[in-house]
Order: structure tokens, then sequence, then C-alpha cells
């Protein structure tokens, strides 16, 4: 009979809750019947509570972490503060050393094996530089397979230093804060290492980790960066600030689940590095896409995209699932945030993951990072995020965001490309027509901003690249102030031969005419037509007037000073005139939709029997053929 577990203490957020659903299915699966587990122990995501499916009942399995339960072996020899050096904390290294009880073996073998690869390095302290990637390849070629998983979920050996997923921090430690010294720790506070027989209070501190049950059997032990209620500091209690308070199976639990996260090295051809850390679901942060109020937390130790399903998943295809943990955008792996929610609108993920939490690991509390929790991403279709390669042609997006990096770009930049990261991961959430008007009016934002700065012009090359007329569909909204901003983007002039040319798009920026037939463009730092600045639309508009009156002139097209392919109705010009219209919002989107192909646009189509002012009418016969 398959008995179903909902495990309320085993939710999505915080990161340690997570682990803890993953440490469950693993460690009853891997047991096996003559362990006291379930094999084909199954588990799901159900209204944010993690679900077991085994044949275990409750007591059974609650007496198979009490009395079963076998730790995996969990050592750093290679940081300070592990218990392997003489000025190290040994209260959990020493008792589970010289334990007795048949469920510490694998410990006792592991620490073992560990004391021996410090002894033959001859060190007092852990080892550093060079000599600890000689150390960690040493410690890995001799460590039993228990201690393998530990290893590879923790460290990885890529070139000459050894790199850190930043789920386990920077190798199973976080500052001072070593995470298997404390695992050892609280081990023994659970667990009488001479008989491994649960001591007093560990199975009311159990049923609260698996079961949610209320209970005040807590320690005030750190619990580092998966638990950022519980880390305690400045209000995180009733006075100005509080101490840790976790629940000691937490801890143990956490880290257990973490150990399915193992990475791996890979080499990525389209990468100037030799090799690059790949870790399950793990990319680089954006602060634009994090939700974060700083700009500092771009980059900051990445992010990682934790998986839900609600189909029964078994251990061997969670392993399946994690192992295959890279997802991919347009044939490439996802480099960060941005990339990661553009896949999952492009059903770039499948196996049956219906939603991710994203958590990001962030600079919070002093110099300490937190597993923060970010947002709730749900798998599904989503046409409109495909527009967004657009973007990627010649490279425009990826040399912006570069260029935000920098750090001799101007902050107004900064915050302009982390507006436009906010707003294209937007995008990838919802699909609507706001969403992609927001990313237009970012466009023209920055495109203007590039414009007036050579600086910028060397890092980003290339002026936003012609985007399709699949962009000016999906934003109409049928405003007013989108017609009028259409229309406006929409000024063009053919000379004599059926080229467009003197197009609004070179009064707003110094940019040139298409160089070529993808309609892209080259900055043009020269010009004299761009002469649309920051003040109030009215005076931007009389500018655009007098410049395109002058070039016409030029031309010899007076008559098509105002010739535009969409034009406006007399519906919008009535409204934009007796002033309901918002002038800001005509101007970002003029400045979007002047980089977008209007060619097939259809004209508006209002109510021609409206009566303009008369002041409007005598003016207008002398900028138009008509």
């Amino acid at each position: 009979m398959i008995h179903e577990h909902p495990l309320h203490g085993c939710t999505p957020t915080p990161l340690a809750f997570y682990l803890k659903a993953l440490a469950v299915l693993r460690l009853v699966a891997e047991a096996g019947t003559e362990g006291g587990g379930d094999p084909d122990a199954t588990g799901l995501w159900r209204e944010d509570v993690f679900v077991l499916r085994t044949r275990l009942t409750k007591e059974e399995l609650r007496a198979f972490f009490l009395e079963r339960y076998r730790p995996t072996p969990l050592i750093a020899p290679w940081n300070g503060g592990s218990g392997f050096y003489p000025k190290d904390n040994t209260q959990g290294i020493a008792p589970l050393s010289n334990s007795l009880a048949d469920r510490f073996s694998d410990y006792r073998k592991a620490i073992s094996t560990g004391k021996s690869v410090v002894s033959r390095f001859g060190i007092s302290e852990s080892p550093k530089q060079e000599k600890k990637s000689a150390f960690l390849q040493s410690l890995r070629n001799v460590a039993p397979d228990s201690l393998l998983l530990w290893i590879d979920a923790a460290v990885i050996l890529a070139g000459d230093d050894p790199r850190y997923p930043p789920l386990l921090g920077t190798g199973g430690n976080d500052g001072r804060l070593d995470f298997t010294n404390n695992f050892m720790q609280r081990l023994t506070e659970i667990l009488d290492v001479t008989s491994g027989t649960p001591r007093a209070g560990s199975r009311e501190s159990l049923d609260s980790a698996l079961f949610g049950t209320a209970t005040d059997a807590l320690s005030d032990s750190a619990i580092g960066q998966f638990s950022p209620g519980a880390a305690g500091g400045p209000n995180a209690a009733t006075g100005f600030e509080g101490d840790a308070r976790i629940n000691t199976w937490d801890f143990v639990l956490m880290l257990e689940g973490a150990i399915l996260f193992a990475a791996s090295a890979t080499r990525k051809f389209e990468s100037s590095e030799p090799a690059i850390l790949a870790a399950p679901f793990t990319v680089r942060s954006r602060a634009g896409t994090s939700g974060s109020a700083s700009a500092k937390d771009d980059d900051a130790r990445g992010e990682i995209w934790m998986p839900l399903w609600i189909a029964p998943c078994s251990l061997d295809e969670l392993r399946h699932l994690l192992a295959e943990g890279r997802v991919a955008l347009n044939g490439r792996a996802t480099r960060d945030g941005l990339d990661f929610g553009r896949a999952v609108a492009q059903l770039g993920v499948d196996r049956g993951i219906n939603g991710f939490q994203r958590f990001g690991f962030l600079m919070r509390s002093g110099k300490a990072f937190l597993a923060t929790p970010l947002s709730r991403v749900q798998v599904r279709r989503n046409f409109d995020a495909d527009l967004i390669i657009e973007l990627e042609r010649g490279n425009w997006l990826a040399s912006v965001q570069r260029y935000a990096r920098d750090d001799n770009a101007p902050n107004t930049f900064r915050n302009a490309a982390q507006q436009l990261d906010t707003a294209l991961f937007a995008l990838t959430q919802q699909a609507s027509r706001t969403a992609l008007q927001t990313v237009l009016r970012r466009i023209g934002q920055i495109e203007a901003a590039i414009s007036i700065s050579p600086k910028a012009q060397d890092s980003v090359r290339n002026p936003v690249p012609r985007l399709s007329s699949g962009w000016a569909t999906k934003v109409d909204d049928h405003s007013a102030e989108f017609r009028i901003a259409a229309a406006l983007a929409g000024l063009n002039h053919r000379n004599s031969h059926g080229h467009r040319v003197l197009h609004v798009r070179r009064h707003l920026s110094k940019v040139s005419e298409p160089v070529n037939s993808e309609g892209d463009r080259k900055w043009e730092a020269t010009s004299r037509l761009a002469v649309w600045g920051p003040g109030p639309l009215t005076d931007n508009l009389a500018a655009l007037l007098h410049r395109r009156r002058l070039e016409a002139i030029t031309l010899g097209a007076e008559g098509d000073v105002l010739a535009s392919q969409t034009g406006a109705t007399l519906d919008n010009v009535t409204e934009f005139l007796t002033g309901t219209t918002d002038d800001t919002r005509i101007s970002d989107l003029l400045r979007g939709l002047a980089c977008v192909d209007l060619n097939s646009t259809e004209p508006s189509q209002g109510n021609n029997e409206i009566l303009l002012p008369p002041a409007f009418i005598l003016l207008k016969i002398f900028f138009t053929p008509e």
C-alpha cells in the first residue's frame, strides 16, 4: 500500500526547507528495504508542500530517521575550521571519530581518510592557493564513495584553481562558518554516538522538521545562508537583535539534500575561459532581474533556480533531472537570470517541471551571503518573449549589459540598463502590451544615452538593430499616445530612387541611414539631424519640424516634411491638442517605435467628422502636400 505523507516542514522556501524535501526522498530511497527505507519512494510538490509517496507509514518513516538513518560523511579538511587542525573546534569530529555505533561507520572511515591526507601533506592549517588543488585531488583519489558525493557537490577541480558552486558557499563554508563541522556537531546533539540511539527531544525536533509541528526545541547554532529568517541579527526578534534559532534536524537534512546538486566542469566553446563551473540550474545574478535595490548585487555569487514538479518523481529521475540541470536558450547554455527566464518562456525546460523557485546568493548582514528568495516562475509558453532574440542581433543586448557592468559607465546608463533587464525579465513572465511597451521605452532611452556618449559607443558599437513589425502589432493598445508616437515614428521620405531617407530616428539619435538590407544603422557622431533632447515634448516637436523643413528644402521634398507611413487619427490629434494625453509616454514610445520596421503597419482609422481648432487647420496646410 502506498501512503502519501504531506511534509509541511518541507516547502519551497526557505532554501533549507527545499533541500530537506530532497534529502527525505534521497535517504529513504537509498536506504532500500534492508535499511528500513523504500527504494520505490517518489515525491512531488503540491500546494507548496512536498508530498512523499512511500510504502512506509508515518510511524515507520519517523522510525527510519531516528533509528536507521546513516549520516552521509561530510568533511572538508581543505577548509580552516573544519575540525582537522589544532586550532579548530573538535566538538563534533572528536566524538564521531571515536563513535562505536554502526550507523557512523562511514563517517569514521571518511574522517580517518581526511586525517591521513592532512598527515601526508604535513600541514597544521588548511592548504592555500596551488597546494589546495593538489590537496583536493589527493583527497578525492582516496575518498570512499560515500564521501565523493559530498566532495563533488561542494567543490570542483577545473583548471589550476578549485571552483565552488554557490549552493555550498566556498567549498562547504561561508566565511568562518564551516558547514561540515557544524553538521557533525548537530549530529551529536540528536544521536548518541556510542549507542546510535536518538537523544531526548530528537523525536520532537524531527516531527517539526518533517511535518511542521510546533516545537520550542530550537538551538542557537548558526544555519548559514540557507534560512535567512533563522540566522538571527538585527530585527530577528522582538528586540533590536536576536540570536539564531534553528531546528537541529533542519540543519542535518538540508545538507543531506544539497548533496544531490553535484557540480561538474564543462567546456563552453563560446567562452574564452578554459573551463567554467556548471552547477545544476545555477546562473549568474543580474540586479535587474532579482528585484534587488542595489546594482552591487549584480553578479554577487549567482542564483539558483530550484525546480518544482507536480507528478511523482523517483530518486533516479530526480538525479537525472539534476544531472541534466543545464537550461538551453537558442542552442546555448543560459548565462544569467534573464537567459533562464527566456528559456522557461520558450519551454527550454521539460521533464515535468511546472515551475521554479529562484534564490539569489546576495550579500546581506555585513559580509554574509544569504540565499534570498527572489520569485516563483511558472513554466509556460510565452511567444512575446521570443521577440527578445531580435535585440541580440549584432551583439547589441550583450554589449549593453557588458558596458553596464563597467566601473567607468555613468550611473545613469547603468540604471537604464538595469531597468531594461527588469523590463525584459517581466516580459518573460507575462505576455502583455504593457510589458512590451515598457521594453520599447527602455530600448529608446538607452539608444539616446549612448548616442551622446562617445565612450559608450566604444563599448556598444551599434545602435539598436531594426526590430520587426511584430513589436508594433503587439504593443498597439489603441491609445492616443501610441497612435501619435507611431505616426511620428513613421515619418520618412522616399528619394527619387525609392529609398527611404530622412527617417525620424535620425532626429532622435546620432545614427546613420540604414547600412544594409536588414535596416541596421551605425553611429554618426557628426550628425546635425539629431535635435531631440530631454525637454518638453512640444519643444522637441517644434525642433523636429524645423530641422525636417530645412532638410526637405535641400532634398527638394518640402511636401514630404510630415509624410508618415502610419499617421494618427483626428480623434488622437484632438486629445493631444486638448492636453489629455501623456507627453512623456508619447516621447518614450516614439524613441522605441522609431527602431521598429513599420513598413507593413496599416494606417490608423478614426472619425473624420471631428472639427479641429481653426488655428491647427490653417497651420497644417503650410506643411503637408494635401
